[in-house]
């Protein structure tokens, strides 16, 4: 798994004990116990990309280079995740890819010249099968925007198979490049709210970059510098923020060059006032559900950003704001580090079952997906 910060590979060796057999028909959670999580994570790393190679996502990103610069990073990124799941491979029965995201467009947007919606991932699944000897399942989003959906987020599914319980409404909160949220109230899948904030890491690792770094390394750039309220306060009136769920987003919108930035505006005022748009839209966000959660559950790289955590504390007001170690998930592997990529694993897990494994409510679309395109092992029938 790679997200939207475009920072490496998070590989997560999932251990699904007594999970339901080929063609049951997939979870039912109340056979299935409570409390913990349903899963564990054995063993996880995590792969820096190589600069040059960043370098080369964040260019796709922004629209910069022609089709055989796509071509040669969708084989370079097919390279680099092949060589971040080797290690777990040997123990693995199957490996789930989501790629690395370079253009995600749910809904036509003439502004832009987008005509339909449209969604990229990177990082070619046979190259994966071929280097690891493992079946793949890989590049998951387009069946739910073919659907009717917004591609995202896909990670509700198994957030609900893996930690829904009854008696509980709570919400995970992943700060990655983009920041998304999923409501789980109590173990009914119906229940399952889930959708994308806004910007999380993104804004901030561009304003660290202004800085000749990489990110915003415990908040240190943010706590150098004040909010400039003026600023803060025109992004707030973003229309995607208003926009109700479903609904997804990237870094097609959310991009320093797309937003009113004074040219006055030191780096760490720049990084303070990211730091404070973060935590105000997630905030915000909440009065989209028609229930306030009990307790937010924050994961990704943001979470070792104290600087960001403080800002979403205030932010939140009176809502706890919890970690994996506090729910004592750490127990089974789960942490801020892993809990996406052990998530697409799952999904490869639930196709590889045969399981529709989306939740068409939360995307939008007509039906649940069978999300994730099957790629065999070599030499397989």
């Amino acid at each position: 798994m790679s997200g939207t910060s475009a920072d490496g590979i998070d590989a997560a060796l999932l251990e699904l004990p007594g999970w339901p057999a080929l063609g049951s028909g997939g979870p039912t959670l109340g056979a299935l116990p409570g409390g913990a999580p349903r899963a564990r994570v054995v063993a996880h790393t995590f792969t820096p990309y190589a600069p040059d190679l960043r370098a080369a996502v964040l260019r796709a990103a922004r629209n910069e280079g022609g089709p055989a610069d796509l071509a040669q990073l969708h084989w370079w990124l097919g390279e680099a995740l092949a060589q971040a799941a080797a290690p777990l491979a040997a123990d693995a029965d199957l490996i789930a890819s989501h790629g690395q995201t370079v253009q995600h467009h749910p809904r036509p947007d003439p502004s832009r010249a987008w005509a339909r919606p449209a969604t990229l991932q990177l990082g070619e699944a046979a190259v994966i099968a071929q280097r690891t000897g493992r079946p793949v399942v890989a590049d998951f989003r387009p069946a739910d925007l073919a659907a009717g959906g917004v591609g995202a987020p896909l990670v509700p599914f198994a957030d609900w198979a893996l930690f829904a319980q009854a008696g509980t409404h709570r919400a995970l909160l992943n700060l990655g490049g983009i920041a998304n949220l999923t409501v789980l109230s109590g173990a009914d899948p119906a229940g399952v709210q889930a959708f994308d904030t806004g910007p999380a890491n993104c804004l901030l690792d561009e304003a660290a970059a202004r800085a000749g770094l990489t990110h915003d390394e415990n908040g240190a750039l943010a706590r150098a510098g004040q909010v400039h309220e003026p600023t803060l306060a025109q992004w707030l009136t973003h229309p995607e923020l208003t926009q109700r769920p479903p609904k997804a987003t990237g870094r097609e919108v959310w991009t320093l060059s797309r937003l009113s930035v004074p040219a006055s505006l030191s780096v760490p005022d720049l990084a303070a006032t990211a730091t404070a748009f973060t935590a105000r839209s997630v905030a915000a966000a909440l009065h989209f559900l028609p229930r306030r959660p009990d307790e937010v559950i924050v994961a990704g790289g943001g979470a070792r950003n104290p600087a960001l955590l403080g800002a979403l504390a205030g932010a939140l007001g009176p809502t706890p704001l919890r970690t994996f170690d506090d729910l004592g998930w750490s127990a089974q592997g789960f942490t801020d580090a892993t809990r996406e990529a052990a998530a697409f694993a799952f999904l490869g897990y639930a196709r590889a079952q045969g399981w529709p494994n989306t939740l068409p409510h939360t995307t939008g679309a007509a039906h649940s997906a069978h999300a994730g395109k099957w790629t065999p092992a070599p030499g397989a029938a």
